[in-house]
């Protein structure tokens, strides 16, 4: 079974063009996987970890296919579209969990009345950088918290696993190896904290002055006041919005002296921050990036 609290799996970032979002995340140092296409009318062009996390930059290949699945009911591509009407097309839109037994997630969801609707199985081909093709299963629970209508979690079981070796995904040119920490602001840290509990199934919580660090099973969520959001990642953002946004993703590194030379040779902007690197935030882009050395 899925260990007690959930994993961290994947973070969704909506983009406006999925090329353009495979040429930034080049130049920052990632090997970007090709491109897949969802029965439902997106697309994406994954960044595979090998703490087995990844990103997943997201598109849209068919508003008509989109528009038609979120009519049906489909809480993924309705949850998309309402982010892109309301925020853009170039975000930080869901965090997703891990699970062996999204059935048994939904049924918790529902139970806490913090379920986004329907469960979501569907299924689509993965192309492999030698040309082999696998097809990758999906079921999802999705979890939403009515006071934050630009953040979407949900729990991720794969039915069909993707291919077990994705080494050549995992190797990229910038150091990366995973996903440490994720952030997100919000004037009152406190109020969600509940949310994320049910979702990750009793995680870890501790209280500091800036607002909360949750701690999922393979890294921590910060849930950061504006000022906390600024102390650690240089990041400036409202504090009208009484919601939950997703701003920030911390990577590990084994050298960041591999990670500021790539920069450097590639034309990044980046700053230095404490012990961190920081991507200024750009087109494609998402999130603020940072980077730490993190055995």
């Amino acid at each position: 079974m899925t260990s007690s609290p959930h994993p961290l799996d994947h973070l969704v970032l909506p983009t406006v063009n999925i090329a353009l979002a495979r040429e930034r995340l080049g130049k920052l140092g990632f090997t970007v996987a090709p491109d897949a296409r969802h029965p439902f009318g997106t697309e994406n062009a994954c960044v595979f970890f090998s703490d087995k996390t990844y990103l997943e930059p997201l598109g849209v290949a068919s508003q008509e296919q989109c528009e038609a699945s979120a009519a049906d009911g489909n809480v993924f591509v309705a949850r998309d579209q309402a982010y892109r009407f309301r925020v853009g097309d170039d975000g930080f839109s869901a965090v997703v969990f891990g699970t062996d037994d999204a059935v048994a997630d939904d049924a918790r969801l529902r139970a806490a009345t913090i379920s986004a609707g329907p469960m979501l199985d569907f299924s689509r081909p993965m192309k492999m950088p030698d040309g082999t093709e696998a097809t990758a299963g999906f079921r999802l629970a999705f979890a939403a918290d009515l006071r934050a209508p630009d953040f979407l979690a949900f729990c991720c079981q794969r039915i069909n696993p993707l291919p077990a070796d994705r080494t050549m995904l995992e190797r990229h040119e910038n150091g990366v190896t995973g996903i440490a920490r994720v952030a997100m602001s919000t004037n009152r840290p406190a109020a969600f904290r509940s949310f994320f509990e049910d979702v990750l199934d009793g995680p870890r919580v501790s209280e500091h002055s800036f607002g909360l660090t949750i701690r999922a099973a393979n890294a921590d969520l910060e849930l950061l006041t504006p000022e906390g959001i600024e102390a650690f990642y240089d990041l400036r953002v409202s504090d009208r919005d009484q919601g939950l946004r997703a701003r920030a993703i911390l990577f590990k590194t084994r050298d960041l002296s591999v990670t500021s030379s790539h920069f450097a040779a590639n034309g990044v902007t980046y700053t230095r921050k404490n012990n961190r690197i920081l991507a200024r935030l750009a087109p494609e882009q998402g999130a603020l990036f940072a980077f730490e050395e993190i055995a």
